[in-house]
């Protein structure tokens, strides 16, 4: 079985998808598996190699994050395709497990590109992260490469069929990649289409906060997105989106509840809505724009309770356990 493709070729593959383009990196790395088995690449070079590129992906998103903090982490969910991934799963993946969350990403979906500028926002010392990025990648290339290992036979009978239909192959390649790119944004539009709801806007609120009944305020970021900003509106209670749930019995049905989060669309403020308006609750609406229209709007805003601030620092810096 003659090498379909060469360690450059793999190393590039590699480090693009860790870079974001949509170019899956796990065929390539199962095909090399099995073709290294069969003596036509030298497998350690392609272990080290495609380690190191995921290496320098990660950390090229590291210093991002690093660099830019919250507004690398908006970006990245304003255009990815898995959006309630990067609202939820990833911050509070990260609360629970700290740094060792970067192991488990790469066989996330979503988490894989949002945890390493998340670990640079956070301000999570290069030196852990590197530990923690370099295993995981490792893992990741390792199962890739054992599959390719195991399945070599019906590789090798499958590469001869696909050279001898070269240019077909690579249509189809790109037809399939067209479909699941297409496929992901669908599930994006339909997610933020689930959300759709009447938003009440900054001044707005104002105005009802000025009133003789103001509304209750919830803050539903996680408690991740507020280390990454400490601010919050005034006497807003702090219930993340995950424990909004939890929390059904002690909000009141008889006054507006408006909520709000910092991350596009709105998307953790509405997903509480809509779980408060399925517990019968009627006066619920997030907050357009979020903390950040509110911030920009030059309306007073109140730093967190030092306990509050620091719950994310504590967990991303912790440990592990034992």
């Amino acid at each position: 079985m003659r090498a379909p493709f060469g360690l450059t070729l793999i190393f590039l593959n590699v480090l693009l998808e860790q870079l974001g383009l949509p170019l899956p990196a796990v065929p390539t790395l199962v095909v090399a598996g099995a073709v290294a088995a069969n003596g036509q690449l030298p497998l350690a070079a392609v272990f080290a190699l495609a380690v190191g590129a995921s290496f320098i992906g990660d950390s090229s998103w590291y210093l991002a994050g690093r660099t830019y903090g919250v507004r690398v982490m908006k970006l990245l969910c304003r255009i990815s395709l898995t959006p309630d991934t990067c609202v939820s799963q990833t911050q509070a993946s990260f609360e629970r497990w700290g740094a060792r969350a970067l192991v488990a990403a790469k066989f996330i979906p979503g988490l894989s590109m949002i945890a390493p500028p998340l670990a640079g926002a956070t301000h999570m010392r290069f030196a852990r992260f590197a530990v923690f990025s370099v295993a995981g990648s490792a893992l990741w290339v390792a199962a890739a490469l054992a599959a390719g290992i195991l399945l070599r036979e019906q590789v090798a009978r499958l590469l001869p069929r696909l050279s001898g239909i070269g240019g077909t192959v690579v249509i189809l390649i790109l037809v399939l990649l067209a479909a699941y790119i297409g496929f992901k944004w669908w599930e994006r539009k339909r997610f933020y289409a689930a959300l759709e709801m009447a938003r009440i806007d900054v001044d707005e609120l104002y105005r009802r906060m000025q009133g003789d009944t103001a509304p209750v305020i919830v803050d539903v970021r996680s408690a991740t997105a507020q280390e990454l900003e400490r601010r919050r509106i005034p006497g807003a209670l702090a219930v993340p989106v995950q424990e909004v749930e939890r929390h059904v019995r002690s909000l009141p049905r008889d006054r507006e509840i408006i909520l709000y989060c910092s991350c596009p669309n709105e998307a953790s403020a509405a997903q509480a809505a809509k779980l408060l308006q399925r517990n019968g609750f009627r006066l619920v609406r997030p907050l357009r724009g979020g903390l950040e229209a509110w911030i920009a709007a030059g309306y007073a805003v109140e730093e967190l309770p030092a306990s509050a601030a620091s719950a994310a620092s504590e967990a991303l810096t912790a440990p592990p356990l034992r």
